[in-house]
């Protein structure tokens, strides 16, 4: 049976066909991710260990000899207008039945604030900036990664759009310069200052492997996962709550405020002994949000410890403690989280469950649990009905085992 992967590879290249009466000749995908540990705590240059999953962004695109624009003629197209020659890249969303027109020597922004385009156009502009000019090319993005759920849509879309244009261009980017040229676009086209997680869990993740990335110095090491009995079970809440504003940036700003009281760059260089001998010099949420980052990058690092030597037990600890934390100190869960983090450890080690814990932002969105790939279809349906009962709330449930980052799956020869 073909894989996921394989289903939307050629779905999308079927849609090509079917929209540009002509097969792709380049066909792309880069994946979505799960963080399974080390939450808010990269602007505290801590550790993340994410991996892939197998839910992917793919992109199929061909040359187009048609895409050079006259100085005579004009193209409005949902908000794109070109007035002058230059080479075009046009690019239909299969998900939102949507075109735009991009033009490959000065990408634009969409007109339209949050346009999925402004992400493409960004990759576009900062791929041309490092010497990536591809000639004028049609091409069809669709996804399997599901959107608003904290599992990484967006960076998956940017780095299908860098592998696109290095597939074209036959221009390898270094994948550290691949990933950081994928995040700066989301900063500045799409208005979104999102860490440095994402882009490079799509980008460099293998399959088989969780990804310990070093957020002060951004060296990633590749940990091997490769026990067939275990899976990663991904459970959205379907619930995403309005803040009142300012929630994450105060976090951070009292992060920051309990390092320059502890006298360190970061609270990375901070210990627990030396949160509690100055506990009272701050304020209490700064002493809470600091117990949860110092603590939290501990954890992430002793997790990826246990994961090397196979000990389950000790890493699903490690994914329960995670989420007290971030409930208790850090204080972005919420009733639907926890429900589903409950319902997961209610099951426990007996019936499959390591350990479970939110993932994401918070207050909505994911949890990922740790459990026994032989069970994991029923644990799956159990906490979903439990769950859609006592909120009436239908959550979405998937499965993965790590998968491959970003790659080429179709070139010409």
């Amino acid at each position: 049976m073909p894989t996921l992967l394989e289903q939307l590879v050629a779905k999308t290249s079927r849609r090509f066909e079917e929209r540009y009466r002509e097969p792709p000749r380049w066909v792309v995908a880069a994946p979505g991710r799960v963080n399974l540990i080390g939450e808010h705590i990269d602007y505290s240059d801590g550790f993340v260990l994410p991996m892939a999953i197998d839910r992917y962004t793919v992109i199929a695109a061909r040359e187009n000899d048609e895409a050079r624009m006259s100085n005579d003629r004009t193209k409005d197209n949902s908000s794109f207008v070109i007035r002058h020659s230059s080479l075009a890249a046009t690019v239909f969303s299969d998900a939102t039945n949507d075109e735009v027109t991009i033009p490959l020597d000065t990408p634009q922004r969409h007109a339209k604030g949050g346009h999925w385009s402004n992400y493409v156009a960004g990759v576009m502009a900062g791929c041309v900036a490092r010497g990536l000019r591809p000639s004028g090319f049609r091409a069809v993005i669709d996804s399997d990664v599901p959107l608003g759920g904290g599992l990484s849509s967006s960076a998956a879309l940017e780095v299908a759009t860098a592998t696109l244009l290095e597939a074209i261009t036959g221009v390898t980017l270094d994948p550290v310069a691949k990933a950081l040229l994928c995040q700066q676009a989301e900063h500045e086209y799409a208005g979104v200052p999102c860490g440095i997680m994402d882009q490079f869990a799509s980008t460099l993740c293998r399959a088989d492997h969780l990804m310990l990335l070093d957020c002060r110095s951004r060296q990633v090491e590749l940990i091997p996962f490769t026990d067939p009995q275990l899976t990663v079970l991904i459970i959205n809440s379907n619930v995403k709550h309005e803040l009142s504003g300012g929630e994450y940036a105060q976090r951070r700003d009292q992060c920051e405020a309990a390092a320059r009281k502890l006298g360190v760059s970061s609270l990375r260089d901070a210990t627990l002994d030396q949160l509690e001998a100055a506990r009272g010099t701050l304020a209490p949420a700064s002493y809470q949000r600091a117990r949860h980052a110092i603590s939290e990058i501990a954890r992430t690092v002793n997790a990826a410890v246990a994961v090397r030597a196979g000990d389950w037990p000790a890493v699903g600890q490690y994914m329960a403690d995670s989420h007290v934390s971030l409930r208790d100190d850090y204080e972005v869960s919420c009733r639907e989280l926890d429900l589903l983090v409950e319902l997961a450890d209610a099951i426990g080690r007996a019936g499959g469950v390591y350990g479970s814990r939110m993932t994401g932002g918070g207050f909505g969105g994911c949890t990922v649990s740790l459990v026994e790939t032989q069970r994991v279809d029923g644990i799956g349906r159990n906490i979903a009905a439990v769950y859609q009962r006592e909120t009436g709330i239908e959550p979405t449930v998937l499965t993965s085992r790590p998968s491959q980052g970003a790659h080429i799956v179709q070139a010409p020869s």
